[in-house]
C-alpha cells in the first residue's frame, strides 16, 4: 500500500525530495521560505488536488501522475528531465514547462507556458488548450488530438509529429520540421511550414500570408486555403485544394490543383521552377512556372 501525504503545506527547499511509492493529496507548495525543487528526484508517485507556487517542483521525476492540480505563474520551469508521466486535468501557468522530458501524456489540461515542451520525446497531448510561444521546439515523436493552440513560432525543428482534430492559431509554424502530418484541423498562421520536409496536410483549412514555401516533399490532400497569397514559392509540392487560392508564386516542382487561383506569378525566380498549376474548372488549362 502506498504511503500518503495529505492536507499539508510545504515551502522548504526539496521538501519531499526523492519520495517513492507515495500519494500526495490536497497539499499546497507555497510559503515564505520560497523553497525550490519540492518534488525533485521522486519515483512512482502521484500528486492530486494540489497547488504549486514555487519554482522547479517536478525535476527528474519518474513514473508519476499529476492530476487536478494548479501550477501558477510563480512555478517557473515546473517539469524538467522527467519521464513516464501522466498529467491530467491540470492548469499550468509557469514558463518553460516540460523541458527534455520523455514519455509524457497530457490530457484535458489548460496550459499557458511560453517555451513549452522543448526537446522532449514521445509526448501525447489530448483534449487540451495550450498558449505557448516556441511550442514543442526540437521535440520528437509527438501525437496531438483535439488541441486548441495559440502562440507564435510553434512546432519548429520537430521530427515525427501527428496532429488531428485541432485548431492552431500560430505563426512561422513547422519551420525546419520533418515528417509532419496534420489532419482535420484549422491552421492559421503567416509563413506556415517554411523549410519543412515531409509535411502532409489532410482535410485542413489553412489561412495566412505566404504559406508553404521552400518545402520538400509537401503534400496537401483535400484542403482549403483562405486568404493565402504568394503560396508554395520554391516548394516541391503535390496539392489538391478545394476552392480558391489568392496567389501562387514560383512552385519549384510538382502539381497544384485548385478550383480557382487569383494570380499565378512566374517571375524573378532564383532557381529552375517547373511546378504546374491546374485549374479544376477548366481541365485543359495549366500553367508551368518558368
Amino acid at each position: 500500500m502506498k504511503a500518503q501525504i495529505t492536507n499539508q503545506t510545504f515551502d522548504e527547499e526539496r521538501a519531499l525530495y526523492n519520495i517513492k511509492n507515495t500519494e500526495v493529496l490536497n497539499c499546497k507548495f507555497e510559503g515564505p521560505k520560497d523553497g525550490e525543487s519540492v518534488l525533485k528526484e521522486c519515483r512512482r508517485f502521484s500528486v492530486e488536488n494540489c497547488s504549486f507556487s514555487l519554482r522547479y517542483p517536478l525535476w527528474h521525476a519518474q513514473k508519476f501522475i499529476l492530476e487536478n492540480s494548479v501550477l501558477d505563474e510563480k512555478t517557473r520551469a515546473p517539469i524538467w528531465y522527467s519521464k513516464n508521466g501522466i498529467i491530467n486535468s491540470c492548469e499550468i501557468n509557469g514558463i518553460k514547462c516540460l523541458r527534455e522530458c520523455k514519455d509524457i501524456e497530457i490530457n484535458n489540461c489548460n496550459i499557458a507556458s511560453p517555451e513549452f515542451g522543448w526537446r522532449c520525446k514521445n509526448v501525447q497531448i489530448n483534449n487540451s488548450q495550450i498558449d505557448a510561444m516556441y511550442f514543442l521546439f526540437e521535440s520528437k515523436n509527438v501525437t496531438i488530438d483535439n488541441l486548441n493552440m495559440s502562440g507564435k513560432y510553434s512546432f519548429q525543428y520537430m521530427n515525427n509529429l501527428h496532429i488531428k482534430n485541432s485548431k492552431l492559431d500560430t505563426k512561422d509554424a513547422f519551420w525546419h520540421s520533418k515528417n509532419i502530418v496534420v489532419e482535420n484541423s484549422f491552421v492559421k498562421g503567416e509563413y506556415l511550414g517554411w523549410f519543412s520536409n515531409n509535411l502532409t496536410l489532410i482535410n485542413c483549412t489553412i489561412t495566412g500570408t505566404q504559406p508553404l514555401c521552400y518545402c520538400k516533399n509537401l503534400k496537401l490532400i483535400n484542403c482549403e486555403m483562405q486568404n493565402t497569397d504568394l503560396a508554395f514559392e520554391y516548394s516541391d509540392v503535390e496539392a489538391d485544394i478545394i476552392g480558391h487560392i489568392d496567389s501562387i508564386k514560383n512552385p519549384k516542382s510538382g502539381t497544384i490543383t485548385a478550383d480557382s487561383v487569383g494570380e499565378i506569378i512566374k517571375k524573378d525566380a532564383i532557381m529552375k521552377c517547373s511546378g504546374v498549376v491546374n485549374i479544376r474548372s477548366n481541365e485543359n488549362y495549366y500553367s508551368k512556372a518558368s
